[in-house]
């Protein structure tokens, strides 16, 4: 594997630290801390020792490249030795400094762009790598290494894991602290570590996000191949008395975040405890399938509350098979119970804790142990506790502690920690931490969706809803009517009452004689943001009567009550009466900084008071739309409830997937309400809705522009192509999705023993699932692969014909961290050369190069693969050789 651009910085072959031995001591507090904490560590590579005060001979014929610079210097002396850092051509640096200002951090960042220097800092307490003996911080003694990877905003926070760390048995394969206006930021952080060996998940304190796009693209990516567990500082208060929608006032910064997370694949906790749990259940490497926790205990008291507390974290307590009950018992006292928890009873020995885990750890109706002790007269606590130790290594399912008490239990803890085994004093703490790393588990589902932005069924009236926004806008307003809204809706197929404006009290009495009583009326003004407020809503009205007295009164009294407003009229529509329908609403808020999302729950005039708020980011499949439904407090209202029947779900899904549409294809909206929407048995239908817009995003149609305001990059479907074959027939080129891991493994397998080696330098026989998983799902924003793909029938076993595809040929790129040129792959299977499937797939991979703005495209090819070099040479790319490895040929093109 080839190493990560941050190498050079994390990983260093050797060391200079820069210090000015001129300086009055008092000025260098951070060179004295560090280098003491540095020779404390004993990093065993080569270590110079530079100081700026003293001319140098810079005979630039005499350099050679060097390894990592440590910069711990007053503010006033940084970059003067940057800048000599540079020029002695070192390849990183990292500058522990706190204080430093915007405009000297960005000369900084010029010297290391200047110099092609990989930065760590300023204002960074610095980083360690323990495996290295390399503490190049000034964050305390090193840690203890270990798998788990650390990365905070904080110092503070980052030196307190550290000390926690030493006296519990938490190792630490990375550890930096990272504040603002850094160089390389937390996205580059989390890129290295989802591709460092010596990681095995990771931990990361934040207090603020900059680009969406680039967090959440690397977050998701570290996320797909190992836990990351997630701590932010900062809550939002969740009304907003600017909002113009219910759903603007309900949806605060902090929901949203929780949803990015959820949505990225990793799991949010919401206090310093909670990161300390989750530390330790990481640290034993666990890896939860699921959220079905069985509880062994020696108590009754103890075994409820983690029961009580299991059904509070939406967790199951997961109960023994018969089979597991009937081996178990006879093992036990007479005073033990099975019928939910495992309470071994008062009596309960090492023996009888080992067997009920052992059985348990077998037991497919469990996903995790949580093993509790409460101290009992005459029972050896550390006997127990030891052989819990010894049987961990036979177990491969999680399994935590809760060893109750205080003096009697000490040593039983630390053993249990030594045996890295997460261990807990209290049963909620216990079940907590299992839940935050279950979360892992559901997240990981809601990271392998890769929607669409447009469904295949109807499509929407894009440019139909364009021309309503482009209209409004050119007349001075962002807030749409409810006719506009509804129009709007309407172009996007989502089910409206029928609606009709009044512009006086005659035309308001003939439409409502003509759609039939009882009807609506509601005032229609861009001004009047919530129309109950000022008595615009009227229901149920019965007759002629009572749509002149009412229309008179409305408009008389909102004209009172908003003096300024515009009315346009008063709309009228049919009454939705249906006693056993359920009021929901569905809104959209545009939150900074990760764009659109898509809030779901209890509607109705008392919307805020209910506060029913489930989130999710846009894009939206099926899948996700049913999680976005089921999150929320409403859900289960929309079953059976109280004699009325099961609503129809699938018309909630339908509109969910197409206000996903809206979010995806219409950047200008900035908070639409869709409240309330009646759903029953037979459907779902909008009652009111309304759009505010922004003029901020310009209608952008080109490639690269496309979906920008997004931080979830939908599925491209525009590069979808159907291509004919030379010998007939024809195959469909695609962008690559989750779904494809075992076609993938499949070509891998069908390659020739040359062309596997041509491709991946390897004669594996079988692709490794998490190989497989990793190059199927992929961040359409950083990378692309594309599939070449038939379709083949064959004859079942029961006679039935059946069609299934086939991957025949895979193109990829990745962006290169200069975000202006990629590297690409190809393969294509041999029993398909020569069809000009390659020449195709190259052809199409730098399309989508270039509408990502991408200048070159490059690829290593081996020396004896004349084939892949002739197509190279075809195609137009330049071959040279490489000095360092005669082996390989570099082939570039420009874009």
């Amino acid at each position: 594997m080839e190493k990560h651009y941050l190498s050079s910085l994390f990983d260093p072959t050797s060391v200079s630290i820069f210090v000015n031995k001129q300086t009055p001591g008092e000025l260098h507090s951070h060179q004295a801390i560090f280098t003491k904490l540095f020779e404390e560590g004993k990093y065993a590579a080569p270590v110079e020792w530079i100081d700026i005060s003293t001319p140098l001979d810079l005979n630039k014929s005499d350099l050679k490249k060097k390894g990592l610079a440590i910069i711990a210097l007053p503010t006033t002396e940084i970059i003067t030795a940057l800048d000599l850092a540079g020029r002695l051509k070192h390849q990183s640096a990292v500058i522990i400094s706190t204080g430093v200002d915007k405009a000297t951090s960005d000369q900084l960042k010029d010297l290391a762009k200047h110099y092609g220097i990989k930065l760590l800092g300023p204002n960074t307490m610095g980083y360690q790598r323990p495996y290295l003996h390399l503490n190049a911080s000034i964050m305390g003694d090193l840690a203890s290494s270990g798998p788990l990877a650390l990365i905070a905003q904080s110092g503070a926070l980052t030196s307190a894991m550290l000390d926690w760390a030493k006296t519990n048995g938490v190792g630490f394969s990375f550890a930096a602290s990272v504040g603002q206006n850094a160089t390389v930021d937390i996205a580059e952080l989390l890129d290295f570590l989802g591709n460092d060996g010596k990681t095995q998940s990771i931990v990361l304190y934040l207090e603020g996000i900059t680009s969406s796009r680039k967090f959440m693209s690397a977050l998701r990516a570290a996320a797909n191949i190992k836990p990351v567990i997630v701590l932010k500082a900062g809550h939002k208060p969740a009304g907003n008395e600017a909002a113009k929608t219910h759903c603007g006032s309900i949806v605060g910064t902090d929901a949203v975040f929780d949803a990015a997370i959820r949505r990225a694949g990793a799991v949010r906790v919401k206090s310093f405890v909670d990161l300390f749990s989750a530390a330790k259940c990481l640290a034993s490497s666990y890896r939860p399938v699921g959220n079905r926790l069985a509880i062994i205990t020696n108590g009754g008291g103890p075994g409820v509350l983690a029961a009580d507390r299991i059904s509070e974290n939406n967790l199951l307590l997961a109960k023994l098979s018969e089979e597991s009950t009937e081996q178990l018992h006879s093992s036990l006292s007479p005073l033990a119970s099975l019928d939910n928890l495992v309470d071994l009873s008062e009596e309960a020995s090492a023996d009888q804790y080992c067997r009920a885990i052992e059985i348990a750890n077998k037991d497919k109706n469990v996903d995790g142990i949580l093993a509790i002790y409460s101290p009992k007269p005459g029972v050896d606590s550390l006997a127990i506790a030891n052989a819990i130790a010894d049987i961990k290594k036979r177990t491969n399912k999680p399994l935590l502690s809760c060893w109750i008490g205080d003096s009697s239990v000490v040593s039983s803890r630390l053993n249990l920690a030594n045996a890295n085994i997460p261990t807990f004093r209290t049963p909620e703490a216990a079940v907590g931490a299992f839940e935050n790393i279950s979360s892992f588990y559901t997240n990981q589902k809601l990271l392998q969706q890769t929607p669409p932005p447009l469904s295949k069924s109807l499509s929407p009236d894009i440019e139909g809803a364009k021309l309503i926004i482009e209209n409004v806008l050119a007349s001075r307003r962002t807030v749409l009517t409810e006719m506009e809204s509804k129009a709007l809706l309407s172009a996007f197929h989502i089910p409206i009452t029928q609606t009709i404006l009044a512009k006086n009290v005659n035309e308001a009495i003939m439409i409502a004689n003509q759609i039939g009583y009882p009807v609506a009326l509601k005032i229609d003004s861009p001004d009047v943001s919530h129309k109950s407020d000022v008595n615009g809503v009227a229901l149920n009205v019965m007759n002629s009567m009572g749509v002149r007295d009412i229309y008179n009164h409305m408009t008389q009294t909102v004209a009172h009550l908003v003096p300024d407003a515009k009315i346009n009229g008063i709309t009228i529509q049919k009454m939705v009466r249906n006693k056993r329908g359920r009021e929901i609403y569905i809104g959209l808020v545009n939150e900074e900084p990760f764009g659109p999302v898509i809030a779901f729950g209890a509607g109705g005039t008392m919307i805020e008071l209910l506060n029913d708020q489930s989130m999710e980011l846009p894009p939206l499949n099926q899948y996700l739309a049913q999680q976005l439904i089921n999150r929320s407090r409403i859900a289960q209202t929309l079953k059976e409830w109280r004699g009325a029947p099961a609503v129809n779900i699938e018309a909630l899904e339908h509109i969910l997937l197409r206000v996903s549409e809206m979010a995806c294809e219409l950047p200008q909206l900035v908070e639409m309400d869709i409240n309330p929407i009646i759903v029953d048995e037979h459907s779902a239908i909008a009652v009111d809705a309304r759009i505010v817009l922004s003029n901020s995003h310009l209608l952008n149609n080109s490639q690269a522009g496309l979906y920008s305001h997004l931080a979830i990059l939908p599925y491209p479907h525009q590069y979808e192509q159907i291509y004919p074959l030379k010998d007939g027939g024809e195959y469909l080129v695609r962008p690559i999705h989750p779904d494809d891991a075992d076609m993938l493994k499949g070509f891998y397998k069908s390659l020739s023993d040359e062309s596997r080696y041509f491709r991946f330098i390897s004669n594996a026989p079988e692709l490794p699932p998490a190989m497989a998983a990793k190059f199927t799902l992929i961040d359409y924003d950083r990378e692309m692969a594309l599939v070449a793909l038939i379709r083949e029938s064959e004859l079942s076993d029961h006679g039935v014909w059946v069609e299934s595809e086939k991957i025949i040929g895979v193109a990829r790129y990745s962006t290169n961290p200069d975000k202006a040129s990629c590297e690409f792959s190809l393969a294509v299977s041999d029993e398909f050369s020569g069809q000009g499937i390659g020449s195709r797939l190259m052809l199409n991979i730098m399309e989508v190069a270039r509408d990502k703005g991408l200048a070159e495209i490059d690829g290593l090819v081996l020396s004896k693969n004349p084939g892949m070099l002739k197509l190279m040479r075809n195609l137009g790319f330049s071959v040279e050789g490489m000095v360092d490895d005669p082996d390989f040929k570099i082939v570039r093109k420009k874009l």
